[in-house]
């Protein structure tokens, strides 16, 4: 199948999902990230990857604290890459793990070890939120583990179809003390497992993360395992 004509059978699909059901007041108007590399919605069981959050900009696909992107086009220099300038001009603030010596994301102060060039959303602060179409396979309880940064800890949440079914979620700090570079405290990585578990439907749903205390944390990506089956 031709993949624009896939990809707009999808939005359909999403708009007539949300304006067809009135407990979600007015249609969602945001759709699934696209370019030449990833080609729509996010697909669960699976890996819901952070930066890969809906198109439709501010106020209505994420809120972010200022307009500027902080990692792509400012500490990571608009040069033509395609890390470098991913999604540069949305305000939710997008850089990627950078394998190099010294060590960077690479540092042995990981408690888990992030894939390279991987894409995450980071400069995060309470009150922000991103969202993500997805299509669910399979009904069922999922449960859910995150790859993230924390220096100082924090809590988020999660919505489904705007509604929260994590409350509060405490984050860990990553911070290790022995480590002599203190701006590297923004990049040990690590992964929480089975932090939440969420029962989801199968179809089209929207999922919305929220950092609701302390922020300055580091998004990998959510990982949705069928825990059981509906």
């Amino acid at each position: 199948m031709n993949k624009s004509l896939c990809f707009s059978s999808m939005a359909l699909l999403v708009f007539v999902f949300f304006a067809g059901n009135r407990s979600y007041g007015q249609p969602y108007m945001g759709k699934p990230f696209a370019d030449s590399l990833h080609h729509g919605v996010q697909t669960i069981p699976g890996k819901l990857q952070c930066a890969l959050y809906d198109l439709g900009g501010e106020g209505v696909a994420y809120h972010d604290s200022d307009g500027i992107n902080q990692g792509s086009g400012k500490l990571n220099p608009a040069d033509g890459t395609y890390l470098n300038e991913f999604r540069l001009k949305e305000g939710v603030d997008i850089s990627y793990t950078k394998f190099r010596e010294p060590a960077i994301d690479n540092n042995a102060y990981n408690l888990v070890m992030p894939l390279k060039d991987e894409l995450y959303v980071g400069w995060t602060a309470p009150g922000e939120w991103v969202k993500y179409t997805v299509l669910v396979k399979e009904a069922g309880t999922y449960t859910l583990g995150m790859m993230y940064t924390a220096n100082q800890g924090g809590k988020i949440s999660i919505s489904i179809n705007d509604m929260d079914k994590t409350g509060l979620v405490n984050i860990p700090s990553t911070y290790v003390k022995d480590d002599p570079i203190q701006w590297r405290q923004w990049h040990h990585w690590n992964y929480l497992k089975d932090f939440a578990k969420v029962k989801l439907d199968k179809g089209i749903q929207i999922i919305t993360l929220y950092t609701k205390e302390t922020g300055q944390m580091n998004y990998g990506y959510i990982n949705f395992t069928l825990a059981r089956m509906n």
